[in-house]
């Protein structure tokens, strides 16, 4: 039985390093997008319903709040 535990322990710390290792890197990833500060680029995506509206068009007196949430699972 511990054999099976550090078998798995070993593949588990494996799959993190080689994560880890073929990843983003912070600066990578902190090019990505608008910074902080940074307008937005105007675009158009579709709405529950397929109609596409443009994010100029939803814009109020005081701008609007962009959040983009990515689930775990995609």
């Amino acid at each position: 039985m511990r054999l099976i535990h550090g078998l798995l322990a070993g593949v588990a710390a494996g799959a993190v390093v080689l994560a880890q290792a073929t990843g983003p890197t912070r600066a990578e990833l902190d090019a990505l997008g608008p910074q902080v500060g940074q307008l937005a680029p105007d675009f158009t995506l579709p709405d529950q319903h397929g109609q596409p509206h443009r994010l100029s068009s939803l814009l109020g007196p005081k701008g609007a709040l962009l959040v983009f949430f990515r689930s775990a699972d995609w």
